[in-house]
Order: C-alpha cells, then structure tokens, then sequence
C-alpha cells in the first residue's frame, strides 16, 4: 500500500520557537489517520505544513506523491475548525463555488447526492445565514468533499454536534473512506479517535510521541484499570452503595472512581489481579470484574500531564 502523505524529518520554527522538531510520518492510502495532540503541541504546525500553508524549514513533505504544489490543490479538501461558508449567499450556490473553486464544474450530481445523504436537501435554496449551527457543520462538510479529494482533512468535524447529527457525519466519514479516500482526522475527542481512526499519531511539544493502531499503543501501558459493578447493600444504611467507599480498603489498589453503575480503581502492581479479586470477593458481592486497556484519554493525559504521571510507557 503506498502513503497519501510521508513527512521525513520535519522541522518548522517560528522565530526561536520550534513548533514541530523533526517528525516522520506516514499516512497510507485510504485509511482514517487521526491527529492528536494539546493545545500548542504542533498539531496545527503540522497540518498547514501538508495543506502548504507553511513550508518546512528542514525536512521533506509528500502529500499524493508530490514533494511541491500550491496550498489549493485540487485534489485535496480541507474541513477547517473555524468554519468559513458566505452567509448571504444560498447552499446550493455556495457549495456549487466551492466545487468549481476545485475545478469541478460539473458538480449538480455530487452536490444533490450529499444534500440527500446529509438530511439537507430542503435546504438548498435558502441563505446560510438562517442555518442551524448542525445543519451548516453539514454544509461546511459537503463543500470539503464536493469536489472528490483524494485526500481529506477534517478539523475538529464533530464539535458541538448534537448525537444526531454527530452520527449523521459520522457515518459520511467513513463511508468516504470506503471509497478509497484518504482521511486525516485531527480531534481532542479521544474516543472517537478510537473508534474511527485505523491509525493515531500523538505529537507534544513538537515531537512525535505515539504513532500506531489503538491497540500497539495500549501495548505499550500496563494493563492495570480495573472495572467491578458490586452488589452490596449494607443492612443499617451506613454505606452508600453508590460511593467510592462501596470499594473496601484493599492493599494493593487506588485511584478508586464510581462511574455510573461501575466502580473503577488501579493495580500497584499488574500482577495483583487474582489476589485482589479473591480479597474483593470476600467482603462484597460482586457480579463483574474486569481489568481493562488503557484508553486513548488515559494515555493522552498520562503523556501531557506527566508531572501527575509518569510520561513514558513502561
């Protein structure tokens, strides 16, 4: 399979600032590739350096095979957070700009098809200005894959969708990337990022940090959360089921969580898990018991916050 995009020891700096400091990368054709990052990692840095936006000041940037190009190649489409659509102007006549914009002339079809798969084809003839915020997050969509990209980054597409509207796009991505193209997918929402990316890049402080499947990068943290839901209530209402202190005082765990009908602590050790059910099971009833992977948002924080935990992989 070859690469959408291949970055080979980037750098950029800004002045005495190095916002990204020498990143490889390799995005393969038609995947979901998500970006993550904090604010001020070099996320941003690093996807105006593959829209050409910015140039880097060492290193090498391949974007559809191509070393050198203009910021509006044709075959690419860009869903930027701050969102940017002429508000006087009508949906039809604003996302047919954008096509052509793309050098799609002949984009009536295209434009009517995603209008009908998004729920908005009422919409058509009215201005952008009496859109809902939903409904113009779907036409801001549309004008970024109305002209077919090979390529496609969408920033930040899902924030402050209601879950209607969140499934609606969500499934527009992926059936995008069904039809061969390439997704970059850049979001603070760890878990969609786990569940829609095939691969995930973390970049902080301007260097790569993690680059894989969800499962290689929860590989490399211990295995050491553990969920239980117990069954316990106590005959002289001293102890509330639904606390923290419905978990007794065990040696070997902490960080004990109540999360809806679950309880959630850590393992000192990984290799505690059959004594601390056994000791657990003595003094509740306990109807689950799992040891978990870390999620994306564990590790996320676990990278950087490292002053809280330690910031490396074990």
């Amino acid at each position: 399979m070859s690469n959408a995009i291949e970055l080979s020891h980037v750098t950029k700096r800004f002045g005495k600032q190095t916002a990204v400091d020498s990143i490889d990368l390799s995005v393969p054709e038609g995947s979901i590739y998500g970006f993550i990052g904090p604010n001020g990692s070099g996320k941003t840095t690093t996807l105006r350096m593959i829209l050409r936006i910015y140039q880097p000041d060492e290193g090498a940037v391949c974007v559809l095979g191509q070393t050198t190009g203009k910021t509006a190649d044709s075959r690419l489409g860009y869903l930027p957070e701050e969102r940017g659509l002429y508000k006087r102007m009508k949906v039809r006549d604003v996302l047919t700009y954008y096509a052509r914009l793309k050098g799609c002339y002949d984009c009536k079809s295209q434009i009517d098809y995603w209008l009908d798969r998004l729920g908005a084809a009422e919409w058509a003839g009215k201005k952008v200005d009496a859109l809902s915020k939903g409904m113009a997050q779907k036409i801001q969509f549309i004008s970024a894959v109305v002209a077919k990209p090979k390529l496609v980054i969408f920033d930040e597409p899902f924030s402050g969708l209601d879950p209607v509207n969140l499934e609606s796009l969500k499934e527009a991505v992926l059936s995008l990337r069904q039809s061969g193209t390439t997704i970059v997918f850049s979001t603070h929402d760890m878990e969609m990022a786990e569940k829609m990316c095939d691969t995930i890049f973390m970049i902080f402080k301007g260097k790569k940090v993690l680059d894989g499947t969800l499962d290689s990068i929860q590989s490399l943290y211990p295995a050491d959360q553990v969920r239980v839901k117990i069954e316990y209530f106590p005959s002289d209402g001293s102890l509330n089921q639904f606390g923290e202190s419905a978990v007794p005082a065990i040696e070997g765990i902490s960080e004990i969580r109540f999360t809806g009908q679950h309880h959630t602590f850590k393992l000192d050790q990984t290799d505690q898990v059959q004594d601390v059910m056994q000791r657990l099971s003595a003094q509740r009833v306990v109807s689950h018991f799992e040891v978990v992977k870390p999620s994306l948002h564990d590790i996320f924080v676990q990278i950087a916050r490292p002053t809280e935990r330690n910031g490396s992989p074990s």
